[in-house]
């Protein structure tokens, strides 16, 4: 009977120390740092396929969508602090309820357009500069197996993909690569948006591969991001990989690891 009763107890206290970690685990990604595994291009070559970084929780505030499952018990946002002109952000997409990261390139009043592939904020161009080119493999990259696109395409399988690489410099002095492709169609040459009280502007790094808000919700873009939406502000990778696993050691980029996010 001694012998049952000591295996229960070790039993129910496996179950608590468990149970406790599961809740450690969920306060600490709540309020202070969240995992971000980058699925896609779109940031190239600020982020690439591969890297993975935590998220800051409290560089915003919290929201509902702060909470795993949107389960925090509030609306609106709470100890709220607005985000800079600059910042790669973490939101939830308003249209398709995915978390979503790019960089915040207008803020509530703002006036954006983009022509000809320069982009104007407030009516003024915004200063860029040639800085190289952005070369890659052209291959299956990441766990989807996607395909990057290429300024110099067609190319074949494993032949390098290029991309013209700028220096950008946004009104608050933020400055950031871009990579661009074409000046033509219709993200290079969009309307004047008038960014809503409350609400945000962002875009891809990666200005010729990404859905974002010079893209309305309905055609699969992200459009004005409401400000209960931000999640948290992406700071530093932390680890990154070019592999389609994980466990792929090989494919590590050790130079990525613990790098600044700007």
């Amino acid at each position: 009977m001694a012998s049952k009763a000591k295996k229960s107890d070790g039993f129910l206290e496996t179950i608590k120390t468990i149970v406790y970690a599961l809740i450690i685990a969920g306060v600490f990604r709540t309020l202070f740092f969240q995992p971000f595994w980058i699925p896609s291009g779109s940031m190239k070559d600020t982020l690439l396929i591969g890297d993975f970084l935590f998220v800051n929780k409290m560089a915003y505030g919290y929201s509902r969508y702060s909470c795993p499952f949107n389960l925090c018990p509030f609306s609106g946002r709470i100890f709220f602090t607005p985000p800079k002109r600059g910042d790669v952000v973490v939101f939830r997409n308003p249209g398709n309820g995915e978390d979503f990261i790019k960089r915040l390139i207008g803020l509530p009043g703002d006036t954006l357009q983009m022509q000809k592939g320069r982009l104007y904020i407030n009516g003024k161009e915004v200063p860029e500069k040639p800085d190289g080119q952005f070369v890659e493999t052209y291959a299956p990259q990441g766990p989807m197996g996607s395909y990057p696109r290429c300024e110099n395409a067609p190319v074949g399988e494993g032949a390098a993909c290029i991309k013209t690489r700028y220096r950008e410099t946004l009104p608050n002095g933020v400055t950031h690569d871009i990579l661009k492709i074409t000046d033509q169609g219709y993200a290079n040459n969009t309307p004047v948006f008038h960014v809503p009280k409350g609400k945000y502007f962002f875009m891809g790094d990666n200005r010729d591969n990404s859905e974002d808000s010079r893209f309305a919700q309905d055609v699969g873009g992200v459009g004005f991001v409401p400000a209960v939406n931000l999640i948290g502000r992406a700071d530093r990778i932390v680890f990154s990989s070019a592999g389609r696993s994980l466990f792929y050691f090989w494919t590590w980029r050790a130079d990525r690891f613990f790098k600044a996010i700007h």
